[in-house]
This record gives C-alpha cells, sequence and structure tokens, in this order.
C-alpha cells in the first residue's frame, strides 16, 4: 500500500497528546485521572463503557487522517521502449562469393550465418536485405519480421541476378531504402569480395548521396590475403574451381565508410567476420528507455467509512449508555 499525501499521516501522532490533554484537563476538574463521563446505569465494572465514546472519537479521526492521506493499492508494470534504428544488410551474391578460402564453408555461407546471428542478436530494430552482383535487387524491405527475413537470408544463392559487382547500385538501393525510414539512425552494412565492376552508379558518389541523408555505412571485405579457389565454371562433376589471386578495392571500399562515418572491416575466415559482425552490434546498440507504468485503485472508502461508523457509534453512546458530566 502507498499513500498519495503521506505527510498527513504525521497528524496520526497528535492523537496521543489529544489523549494526554484530555487526561490532564480530566485531572484538574475532578481532582483525579478519571473519565468525564460516568455510566448511566450500572456498577463501576462497567466503567469502560463511559470511556467508550472517547475511544470511538479517536478511531474516527484516524481512520479520517488516513483517508485524507489517500491510501491506495497498486503494482506497477515496467515496459522497454527504444526508436531503434535502421539498418540494410547489402549481401554480395556474386560468384566469387562461392570461393572456398573460408573453409570448411565458402564465403557465401559463412556471410549467410553470421548474418542472421547479427539480425538475432537486435532488438527493435528494422532491417531489410539488399542482394547484389551485377545488380541490386530489394529481398527484404525495411521490417521488424525477423522471422522473415532470416528466411530470405537463408535463401541468399548465387545467380539470382546477372553475375559482377555492382558495389554503386548495391549503396544506392540501400540508401533510397533507408532515406524515408522514421528515426535519426539509419545504417547499411555493406558485405562484398570483389572490385566495382558493374553498374552506372559510381560507389563515391552513390556514398556521398547516403551521407546528406544521414546514413552510416559500414563496409566488409571477405576473402583471405593471397589466393583462394574460386569457381570458374561448371565442370563434369559440378562447378570447376581454380585457385586465382583475390581483388578486393580496399581503398574504395575505406573511403566509403569513412565518407559515411562508417567504418570499414577485413574478414579473413568465418570467426574474423563473426567477430566483426558483433562489433558492429556493438556499435549500433539504441539505448533503451525503462517506462514504468502505474495503477492504482484508490483504498480511501475504507477508512473513511470506518471513521463514519466509529463517530455514529460515539453518538450513540454519548446519548443512551453513557452521560456526558460537565
Amino acid at each position: 500500500m502507498t499513500f498519495a499525501r503521506p505527510l498527513l499521516l504525521l497528524l496520526l501522532a497528535a492523537l496521543p497528546l489529544w489523549w494526554w490533554w484530555r487526561r490532564e484537563r480530566l485531572a484538574k476538574l475532578a481532582g483525579a485521572p478519571m473519565s468525564d463521563v460516568r455510566p448511566a446505569l450500572g456498577p463501576v465494572e462497567r466503567l469502560w463503557i463511559a470511556r467508550l465514546p472517547a475511544s470511538l472519537r479517536s478511531v474516527c479521526l484516524g481512520a479520517w487522517i488516513i483517508a485524507a492521506a489517500g491510501p491506495r493499492l497498486g503494482s506497477a508494470r515496467a515496459e522497454l521502449r527504444s526508436e531503434g534504428i535502421s539498418i540494410v544488410l547489402a549481401v554480395d551474391i556474386s560468384s566469387s562469393m562461392l570461393a572456398e578460402d573460408f573453409s570448411p564453408s565458402n564465403r557465401l555461407d559463412v556471410a549467410r550465418r553470421t548474418a542472421t546471428e547479427f539480425v538475432r542478436a537486435r532488438v527493435s530494430d528494422r532491417i531489410g536485405l539488399v542482394a547484389f552482383a551485377g545488380q541490386a535487387l530489394t529481398q527484404v524491405p525495411i521490417t521488424t519480421d525477423y522471422e522473415v527475413l532470416e528466411e530470405a537470408i537463408r535463401q541468399l544463392r548465387v545467380g539470382i541476378v546477372e553475375d559482377g559487382t555492382a558495389i554503386g547500385t548495391a549503396i544506392a538501393t540501400s540508401a533510397n531504402r533507408l532515406r524515408r525510414t522514421p528515426g535519426k539512425s539509419k545504417v547499411v552494412i555493406l558485405l562484398t569480395d570483389g572490385v566495382n565492376n558493374k553498374g552506372i552508379v559510381d560507389p563515391r558518389t552513390a556514398a556521398q548521396a547516403a551521407a546528406t541523408f544521414g546514413i552510416k555505412i559500414y563496409t566488409i571485405a571477405v576473402g583471405r590475403q593471397g589466393e583462394a579457389p574460386v569457381p570458374t565454371g561448371q565442370g563434369p562433376l559440378g562447378l570447376r574451381y581454380e585457385t586465382l589471386p583475390v581483388e578486393i578495392d580496399e581503398q574504395l571500399l575505406g573511403e566509403i565508410a569513412q565518407t559515411t562515418g562508417g567504418r570499414y572491416f577485413r574478414a579473413t575466415d568465418a570467426a574474423s567476420l563473426s567477430n566483426i559482425f558483433r562489433e558492429i552490434d556493438r556499435l549500433e546498440k539504441t539505448p533503451v528507455q525503462h517506462l514504468v507504468y502505474h495503477r492504482y485503485d484508490e483504498a480511501y472508502r475504507v477508512p473513511l467509512s470506518i471513521g463514519l461508523l466509529a463517530l455514529a457509534l460515539e453518538l450513540v453512546l454519548a446519548g443512551t449508555f453513557a452521560v456526558r458530566v460537565p
């Protein structure tokens, strides 16, 4: 139980003072600390009846003081609320993402797994998915339906669009999805393993346009240093692999990140890619507000009723069983 006006409860301390003052006054009037009332009928043993009116008056005053203090019963309900941020995952699905230098999986498999883990770590953020190679396609618009998003990430495949690496187009498509979303924080996580060689949009120009909309871009280059087994065509038993140099335009990716206020990362294996996503998750955490709602039921009626009942009993007793001596 809580009280809306707890300071009023200090008035309860006046009741003992009233009893003391009353006793002193009666002592002066009667010459002894006796009650100012006598039983109308009955022996001296029923003197307690004569004292009931004063006792009931104390109960009445105490109950009314408690009622005036505003007793209330209730509970608190806490909610977590955060504005959330808007994120687009732009994932390269060009044929080079099948390179098997992230053994035992290829680059795309590891990217799918780590992207799914990243999505599961978010709480109230809006996330979309863009797949790109020679072109860029929005697989999932900005949403909070994480189940749909995870399924779309699992369905990413090489060959959905024309082969190639159109980094500028991927940035433009992602920024277009983000520019009208609510909230102040807007982020693109661009994951690629190649060099921009397709599309009509210059990556640097796209990055500058994204920056004007307040969009931050984190660029992730995936692939080991040196050489890696890369699919070069179909063979009689499936894809044919050749060991080729890993070509990643790290300078371009770094400039894109710097232009928009993001960061550039290089992932050379599955563990480092997971660490990069965890680092981005830490950097882009949204502050959470704790909102506490209180619901109260006013309980003043009970002490108010007790006070009225005590007052009524006092009036009845004072006029019947006990009489006041002047």
